[in-house]
């Protein structure tokens, strides 16, 4: 077979070239070009050469057809291939043998997997074994809030959930690292999802295998000059709760870095720097370097405040809102109250506090600062006014006009007037706010007014003057107090039993009103646990045509709070007064106790639950006694905002000092509560179980805050 082979070879390297030139109609076949001794004995054939007269054949040129396209082209010939002088070849070198890399570990099983649905299109898969990635549920609940799969529109759109799942791919892969999983793989495939019990018709949806791998942990942690801050590194230290060897977690050093910061502002530090945090990642060791440069910056203790505008507010006058004594170690959190008690007078638009070196601190011993106040005026002058209306009040309109530092500093003066269907006032105030303390009010009020009630109508002219320290939302205060001095001169005028108006008395009256809060809830407008206990003695001494009489008012108030579940409150409080001393008939109409309305009694008018007189008026009396139950339901509506509130509310007035409860009124109904961010906005409705002849059967209110 080699020798025909060689054969075979050798003709057609010798007719190639004239086969190829040759129309194929005249071409000879390739059986009639080899002899049948080369078939025979193609070795020996192969021997003998080429005889002359294939030589002369071959020499000789093809006749082509004249209308062929090569008709008038040469012949060609090769020449034979011993007459061609080939170049000697070096050989080859011999190839090194090729080595395969070897794993020095086995690639791991992927684990059993379960599936989160989080929508109709997109799921997600996790390690069965929760061990191996412990941190699943919070995760879940991070990516359902951060998938744009899960936030977009489902429109069965398969390159828009390709395009989409490529992206919550990549937010995999960052939030695995956010857990310290640096060797995590996610498997994406995207396609149609067939009819199953979750998903009723196929449509495209995007599954992510989430394989978590080995948590890395922190190798080592450097905070630079932190250990300069002398006495303090080790509570420092301590505060930083980061440690080699913990798992990996950049929320963690998020929180860590801010609580080290405030550490350090509550420590003496206020010129403390923390750097951006480095963390280095070694997918040998599996562990992550964290460097997070810290500079204390020297420890100090507060002086004073110096203000840029001693004529606005002064230095002096700063200082003593301040919470901190001179002396005391600095701390931020004393700084930032300064900065909200100062925007809290409403008469400064912006601020800003610098802490200054007085004197650089010497070894151990810290150093001094002031806080430098750089102060921007707020519009000073304010005209407001309100329109009110109450079933039972009648409409009620108001307005004011005030300048809050007319007598620097925090000296207000406001000039008032009401104007309603059943009262009429003209005032003017002067308060002087932060006076000789934080929140400490001084207040003189003087007004002219006019009350027209059923029990009676009165015109009066009072001066009052009050010391007070006030509860505020800035600050809710566990003991508020206030002291202070009354002067009434009243006209005042009963109902007589055919319903005519008696002549007018006239009252002179002092008082010493005092007042203290004991507060334990946990929100000034809106609490939902604790308890609130107040109380209020006022001596006074009247006078009416030269007989003069002395008596005691007081009146104790307690209220408890417990929240039932996340949004549901039970509240429910009692009311006490009385007036010893003297008879109702020698105590100003406007001085006696009455209940009903808003804020005592709902479902009645106001003030007119008591003693009646034979028109049935109320007459007032010298003893009360109130009670309230409410429950304060959460509901879903406008995110959580709005709650239901059932009522029951009952009281009584008698005419002795002691209380009298024959006589107990009870009102009930239904409230709405609209959470805003200053206090809850609270409509009630109510009806008197148990009314009497001129009560109305339904009452409305509508104000800011809690009943109580």
């Amino acid at each position: 077979m080699n020798g025909a082979a060689t054969a075979i070879a050798l003709v057609l390297a010798m007719w190639t070239t004239p086969i190829i030139a040759q129309a194929k109609q005249d071409a000879p076949e390739l059986k009639d070009l080899i002899p049948d001794s080369a078939v025979d004995d193609p070795e020996n054939w192969a021997e003998q050469g080429v005889s002359a007269g294939a030589a002369a054949q071959e020499d000789a040129p093809l006749p082509l057809d004249a209308e062929a396209p090569l008709a008038d082209m040469p012949s060609v010939t090769i020449a034979w291939p011993d007459e061609v002088d080939l170049p000697q070849l070096d050989p080859l070198e011999a190839e090194e043998p090729i080595e395969f890399a070897t794993f020095e570990e086995e690639i791991p099983e992927v684990p059993a997997g379960s599936e989160e649905r989080i929508s109709d299109e997109l799921v997600l898969v996790f390690p069965t074994d929760n061990s191996l990635f412990p941190e699943r549920d919070e995760f879940l609940d991070r990516f359902k809030s951060l998938s744009t799969i899960a936030e977009l529109e489902d429109d069965d759109n398969l390159a828009r959930l390709a395009v989409q799942a490529r992206g919550d791919e990549e937010l995999l892969h960052e939030m695995l690292r956010v857990y310290g999983y640096y060797d995590a793989q996610v498997i994406r495939s995207v396609g149609n999802v067939e009819e199953s019990a979750d998903v009723e018709l196929d449509v495209p949806a995007a599954r992510f295998d989430i394989i978590p791998g080995v948590r890395y942990r922190f190798g080592a942690v450097d905070l630079g000059n932190l250990g300069t801050g002398g006495n303090a590194f080790e509570e420092l230290r301590a505060v930083f709760e980061i440690y080699p060897g913990d798992y990996i977690s950049l929320d963690m050093i998020t929180q860590e870095r801010a609580d080290l910061d405030i550490a350090l502002g509550e420590a003496g530090f206020p010129f403390a720097a923390i750097e951006d945090p480095d963390l280095l990642i070694d997918h040998d060791r599996r562990e992550g370097d964290l460097t997070m440069p810290v500079e204390p910056g020297g420890r100090y203790v507060m002086r004073v405040v110096r203000s840029d505008s001693p004529d606005f507010l002064s230095s002096r006058h700063l200082t003593r809102i301040a919470r901190w004594d001179e002396g005391d170690l600095y701390q931020r959190s004393d700084e930032m109250d300064l900065r909200r008690a100062i925007l809290s007078t409403g008469i400064v638009g912006s601020v800003t506090l610098t802490p200054v070196v007085v004197e650089e601190p010497q070894g151990d011993r810290p150093g001094t600062v002031d806080i430098a106040a750089s102060l921007t005026a707020a519009p000073l002058r304010s005209i407001g006014g309100s329109i009110g209306y109450g079933t039972e009040e009648g409409i009620r309109l108001e307005a004011m006009w005030e300048h809050r530092n007319l007598f620097p500093p925090e000296g207000l003066l406001r000039l008032r007037g009401i104007l309603g269907t059943q009262e009429q006032l003209a005032g003017v105030t002067f308060q002087k706010s932060n006076f000789h303390g934080r929140d400490r009010i001084l207040t003189v009020d003087a007004f002219a007014s006019t009350i027209d009630y059923s029990a009676y109508d009165a015109r009066a002219v009072s001066l009052v003057s009050t010391y007070e320290r006030v509860s505020t939302l800035l600050f809710q205060k566990a003991f508020s107090w206030s002291v202070g001095v009354e002067l009434v001169a009243t006209e005042e005028r009963e109902v007589d039993a055919n319903g005519v108006f008696l002549p007018r008395e006239t009252y002179f009256v002092a008082a010493l009103p005092l007042y203290a809060s004991l507060d334990n809830s946990d929100d000034l407008l809106d609490p939902t646990e604790g308890w609130r206990l107040s109380g209020r003695l006022s001596p006074e001494v009247s006078d009416n045509n030269s007989v003069q009489s002395f008596y005691l008012r007081s009146q104790i108030d307690a209220s408890y709070y417990q929240s039932i579940g996340e949004r549901n409150v039970l509240a429910g409080r009692v009311r006490l007064a009385s007036i010893p001393g003297t008879q109702v008939g020698n105590i100003a109409p406007s001085r006696r106790l009455y209940a009903g309305g808003g804020g005592s009694v709902r479902g009645y008018g106001y003030q007119e639950i008591g003693p009646l007189s034979d028109m049935g008026d109320p007459i007032g009396g010298r003893s009360l006694v109130e009670f309230s139950l409410e429950a304060r339901i959460g509901t879903g509506l406008m995110d959580g905002a709005v709650s239901v509130v059932p009522f029951v509310d009952a009281g009584s007035v008698g005419e002795d000092d002691i209380p009298d409860f024959s006589s107990i009124k009870f009102g009930a109904g239904l409230g709405l509560r609209y959470a805003t961010g200053f206090g809850p906005l609270r409509l009630d409705v109510a009806v008197p179980i148990n009314p009497g002849p001129n009560d109305n059967w339904i009452a409305v209110y509508v104000a800011l805050g809690q009943a109580f």
